[in-house]
């Protein structure tokens, strides 16, 4: 992954980051935050992708069902970074597109890069931070913390 500063006003920066070929977004977007110290970041992007597992959370079990997709065009990636027990924690949510035109969404679990993938970050100077929501056993960003 290639990263540019593009620009840092009043402490906010915003990032291009570009993934290559074979990469993984998911750690990638992970071991940015670790090695940028992003405090907190929302971001989005597109590309695509040779390999994609998207989950859907089953209240029920408490666990994602996970879909996983071949080769596809990523229409859309974002999420956000936060904290949670003492490391960052990227929470994205895409939508692929298949080669029919149908598409297929859902919480991004693993993403192996085709060609590119290419995300705009715009990270803030403040910290955000999770708690576990003990009802749904998931971390959940709280403003209070």
């Amino acid at each position: 992954m290639k990263v540019k500063l593009l620009s840092e006003v009043g402490g906010v920066k915003t990032y291009m980051l570009v993934f290559a070929k074979g990469d993984e977004v998911v750690s990638g977007l992970t071991d940015f935050a670790t090695e940028y110290e992003i405090k907190s970041a929302h971001y989005q992007g597109i590309g695509s992708a040779f390999e994609t597992e998207l989950g859907w959370f089953d209240f029920d079990r408490q666990e994602y069902l996970v879909n996983t997709v071949d080769i596809a065009e990523v229409t859309s990636i974002i999420g956000n970074i936060t904290w949670y027990e003492g490391k960052p924690v990227a929470h994205t949510h895409t939508t692929v597109s298949l080669k029919d035109g149908s598409v297929k969404g859902g919480h991004l679990l693993k993403m192996i890069v085709g060609p590119t993938i290419e995300i705009i970050m715009t990270a803030e100077p403040t910290y955000l931070y999770k708690k576990l929501n003990p009802e749904f056993n998931a971390a959940a960003i709280d403003p209070e913390l």
